[in-house]
């Protein structure tokens, strides 16, 4: 499965922030330009018209006069196709000259206006044509004695002027901002290179590290990525937990299968050149014990890889301990009876404790076949449950020849098979029995106990839960 690239999705990312930002501010700053060429253009119709307004006069008739100063006009013409106009008209009376078909703008009352004096103007917008026009005018007055003439000043030009000046405007903005968006581009180029240096060197790391180092990664990394490094070094955890399970089998199948399936050549080697049919029967009776061994270290092989398997599953419900010891032992008796084992329960009759019923029976059953098979006859085996102080506590006991302390020792330590060189009778050691005893208890969160029998003989193991 092919990735994406952390970096250029960032950096697509901030392009794409930049780039809406960037409209924005283009969309904002059009309006503005737009507003700001409108605001020079009235201020030169309103000088423009101003100017014309001073040359209105009183001829010797007694009426208005003006003469057009030119370089008023030309003043609005900043560009070859801009189109000037303009008109003279007396408020309420005559026209006095310009364009006729000029729009007169409405102008408001005295006082609105620029803040240079040129009171008494409006402004609007209209078409000579097809030539859009913004239009200025100018009311104003002459005095003829005792009265004042009234008149106003209406000048026109095209906005060719005006949407050059905002076009420009606009288009310098737009460069500064092409300007910015590229040099954030650059800028978050080098800084999310930078700031991904660590999950380089992370990745660094674990690729240089052996198929068999699982230690934990100690990479010093950003507070974003600790969370990932935790997740790998819990995965690089289980995974070691899992390898150790598997070397541990493959170790223990080796080493306690290949005694029997020894046993079990030598004999049939032993029964194919036996003299009589009764050393022939000797030889195969024992290569069927040694079958029957090595098919009880197979099946505590594969009990204690389940167990390994299910190490990462947990605690489950409340399950009646008392009940389920009752029931194996009652299961059991038979077994017992044949090996010459006086087998029994005492106790409570009914412990509640947390924890999975196959498990814990699977617990149960490999302490009871330990004792069973190695107490030898005439031996009490008891188990019992007792609940005190919280806790629940379930003990198998015997009065067999045990195990040495040093082994006790080794047992309580997790060290697998550690009963395992004990023999009685010819027989095969403690073997997996204990040991997955212990793993199964460490799962239900219970502590397990190897201790000497009644009166110092024999074997007692002790399970503590704490009770629910």
């Amino acid at each position: 499965m092919t990735g994406y690239s952390l970096r250029r999705r960032l950096l697509a990312l901030l392009l794409a922030a930049s780039a809406v930002i960037g409209v924005l501010a283009l969309i904002d700053t059009r309006a503005e330009a737009i507003r700001t060429a409108q605001g020079v253009s009235d201020r030169v119709l309103a000088g423009s018209a101003l100017a014309i307004a001073e040359r209105v006069t009183v001829d010797e008739a007694g009426g208005l006069e003006v003469d057009i100063p030119y370089s008023a006009l030309e003043m609005l013409a900043s560009t070859a196709q801009d189109q000037v106009f303009y008109r003279v008209d007396v408020v309420g009376g005559a026209f006095l000259t310009g364009y006729d078909t000029l729009r007169i703008v409405p102008v408001g009352p005295e006082g609105i206006g620029f803040e240079d004096g040129t009171s008494g103007a409006g402004f609007g917008d209209s078409d000579a044509g097809s030539v859009p026009l913004r239009i200025a005018t100018l009311a104003r007055e002459v005095s003829l004695g005792d009265v004042a003439v009234r008149f106003t000043v209406t000048v026109a030009e095209s906005t060719l002027a005006r949407d050059a000046l905002a076009g420009t405007i606009l288009q310098r903005a737009a460069l500064r901002l092409g300007g910015m968006i590229l040099g954030a581009a650059a800028i978050s180029w080098v800084t999310v290179t930078l700031a991904l240096r660590p999950l380089d060197r992370l990745g660094a790391q674990v690729a240089l590290r052996s198929p068999d180092d699982l230690r934990p990664v100690r990479e010093a990394v950003p507070q974003e990525v600790e969370g990932l490094v935790e997740a790998v070094n819990s995965f690089m955890l289980r995974l070691d937990t899992a390898l150790g399970a598997l070397r541990n089998f493959t170790g223990n199948a080796s080493h306690q299968l290949r005694t029997p399936l020894a046993v079990i050549r030598t004999q049939l080697a032993l029964a194919a050149r036996a003299p009589d049919a009764a050393a022939a029967r000797e030889a195969t009776d024992k290569a069927d014990a040694a079958v029957a061994r090595a098919e009880r270290v197979l099946a505590q092989l594969l009990v204690l890889a389940r167990v390994d398997a299910a190490a990462g599953d947990g605690v489950s419900g409340a399950v009646d301990v008392a009940a389920l010891a009752r029931g194996l032992v009652a299961e059991m008796v038979p077994a017992a009876l044949r090996a010459g084992v006086d087998l029994g329960y005492d106790g409570a009759q009914a412990a509640l404790v947390r924890g999975e019923p196959v498990l814990l029976s699977e617990m149960l059953r490999n302490l009871l076949d330990n004792a069973i098979a190695y107490a030898g006859p005439g031996a009490v085996v008891t188990l019992s449950c007792v609940t005190a102080g919280g806790e629940v506590a379930l003990e198998v006991e015997d009065n067999g020849p045990g195990l040495p302390p040093e082994r006790r020792e080794a047992l309580a330590a997790g060290k697998r098979g550690a009963g395992a060189e004990v023999r009685l009778h010819g027989q095969g050691g403690y073997g997996f029995g204990l040991a997955i005893v212990r793993e199964i208890a460490g799962l239900m969160r219970a502590r397990a106990e190897f201790g000497a029998g009644p009166e110092g003989r024999g074997l007692r193991v002790r399970i503590v839960f704490d009770e629910t």
